[in-house]
């Protein structure tokens, strides 16, 4: 199991950097919108769709919505993120108001049981994760910023692992996922504060105009986000019954199991990043 795991993240790890180093913009945001398309095709599972042509369904509306935003707001051209900027904003009220539905999970499980409330959920999330992500790409350095953000991401999973299993005794969501602990979330935290500091000391000077608490600042919001994230598709997985949410990495469980933590994160990113200035 461990080997299969090592042997993807490699993978994932190589066709993402050979993404972002080598591919132009649009077909990074292309093969950035097909991720988004995979997670679509597990979410529905989530919504309740049993046969293939209706989860088809449920997938399409993912790309359509991309497509949609690609042409309204008219991206890669100047100015488009800052046309995005309202759309990034209410993901991120949405994930204001995601946490406040994770603390009060038991006394509102009737929401999550309606099939129409997941899908809804779905096609937005997936789709602003795919807006997101674009708008990085779009800024100075934007190879550079996507992969700042994939690893802050990352130090937030690694931090909360390896502290939460060493010191681990309170439950963050122990309703939703019992595994996850308070400690683990700080450890996360503490992890993305000494990446910061890291990036931050080798920011070109041209950078350093937006100072170093307003980036640790953003880190902190993105990896807060990034759980949340985690924690709202383990909450769907719960409501229907699922472990994980496909089998299409190995070791790994699904897509969505790998997207979750972005999913919360990269809005969060890419408005924190035009709010400071960058």
């Amino acid at each position: 199991m461990l080997r299969q795991r090592i042997i993807t993240a490699l993978i994932l790890a190589g066709a993402l950097i050979g993404t972002l180093a080598y591919a132009p913009y649009a077909m990074q945001a292309a093969l950035f919108a097909l991720v988004a398309t995979a997670g679509a095709w597990e979410w529905a599972a989530l919504v309740g769709a049993r046969t293939v042509w209706q989860r088809c369904v449920f997938a399409a509306g993912v790309p359509l919505l991309c497509f949609a935003m690609w042409r309204g707001i008219d991206l890669p051209e100047a100015g488009s993120a800052v046309s995005a900027q309202p759309l990034l904003a209410a993901s991120a009220l949405l994930w204001s108001v995601m946490l406040l539905g994770l603390k009060y999970y038991s006394a509102g499980k009737g929401v999550w049981r309606h099939a129409s409330v997941r899908a809804a959920l779905g096609w937005a999330i997936l789709s602003v994760t795919w807006l997101a992500v674009t708008v990085c790409l779009t800024m100075s350095n934007g190879s550079f910023v996507m992969f700042v953000m994939i690893m802050t991401v990352a130090a937030a999973d690694i931090g909360a692992y390896f502290v939460g299993r060493r010191f681990g005794r309170h439950a963050l969501a122990k309703d939703i996922s019992p595994g996850k602990t308070w400690e683990g979330f700080w450890g996360g935290l503490l992890s993305v504060a000494m990446l910061t500091t890291v990036i931050w000391q080798a920011l070109p000077p041209a950078y350093l105009h937006l100072g170093f608490g307003s980036l640790l600042a953003l880190g902190l919001a993105t990896a807060g986000a990034s759980v949340v994230g985690d924690l709202t598709v383990s909450l769907l997985k719960r409501e229907v019954g699922l472990k994980d949410s496909g089998s299409l990495l190995p070791g790994h469980g699904g897509v969505l199991d790998r997207l979750d933590s972005i999913c919360g994160a990269a809005p969060v990113f890419a408005l924190g990043l035009l709010l400071v200035g960058y």
